[in-house]
């Protein structure tokens, strides 16, 4: 993310952008389920449309916020990045955990309003059971080490194909169809559509997502180890491309230019 963007469009970029994401969601699984009955076909066109919607998103904001759209996100970048200040502070976790949960509600308010559906309607979608909770935390635990592990290893740039292809497979190698976000997660309760989740089923699924992020954060440290604080290295200087090169020294004269400068 650039810390030169104001804290306060940072965080409206984490609102939009979570809210476009639920929509995404909220909005395809509304169209899947009218076009058809077959619940295979539903979860395909619901996980199609959130890769391509997700990697736009990432694309477009995540040098504006670095688009997490995610509060376990933020929270594990903060959490991994406390020591070496390659992570948002505290003020950007109160700015932006806030902003996510308020645009993942909103998402879903604008999903239902697009498809002519009541603005807040209660999911009835029970979600309460053991092995969604462990699909929950599988599927936490791979986007935190994903994450987190790109940019460790220097590909950050790689995230918005990354990040949106592990949540396409994760929609269809985890029992929980992969919500593995609290803002999505809460926001899908005001909606009782396909995507929907029963709010008494939320909260189970939000520990869930939790402990999937200190796992995810386990394996970050397990495979790529800590991060070293870079203060103290030799700074690198790269000339931006299109910019021209700085002139090269002046060459000592050899003996034969001196002999020819002097006479």
């Amino acid at each position: 993310m650039s810390a030169s963007v104001p804290l306060a469009r940072r965080a409206a970029a984490e609102a939009v952008g979570t809210a476009a994401l639920v929509a995404v969601v909220v909005g395809s699984g509304i169209q899947a389920s009218e076009l058809t009955r077959d619940i295979g076909v539903q979860l395909l066109a619901n996980s199609l449309a959130t890769v391509f919607g997700l990697g736009v998103l990432i694309a477009l904001l995540g040098p504006v916020s670095g688009a997490h759209f995610n509060p376990v996100v933020t929270l594990a970048a903060w959490f991994a990045g406390r020591r070496t200040a390659d992570g948002p502070g505290p003020r950007e976790v109160a700015a932006y955990v806030p902003a996510q949960i308020a645009g993942g509600i909103a998402g879903a308010v604008l999903a239902d309003a697009m498809f002519a559906r009541p603005l807040v309607h209660w999911s009835t979608h029970d979600r309460s059971a053991g092995h969604l909770w462990l699909g929950e935390v599988v599927a936490t635990a791979g986007l935190v080490w994903l994450v987190l592990g790109l940019a460790r290893a220097g590909r950050a740039q790689s995230a918005p194909v990354a990040v949106a292809s592990y949540i396409g497979a994760a929609y269809w190698f985890t029992s929980s169809t992969s919500f593995a976000n609290p803002a999505v997660t809460i926001g899908r309760a005001f909606t009782d559509t396909f995507a929907g989740i029963a709010p008494s089923s939320v909260a189970p699924f939000l520990a869930a997502q939790l402990a999937g992020a200190g796992l995810g954060l386990v394996l970050v440290a397990v495979t790529f180890g800590r991060p070293t604080p870079t203060a103290g290295d030799e700074a690198v200087v790269l000339v931006p491309h299109g910019e021209r090169q700085l002139p090269s020294p002046a060459r000592p004269a050899r003996p034969a230019e001196e002999s020819a400068v002097s006479s």
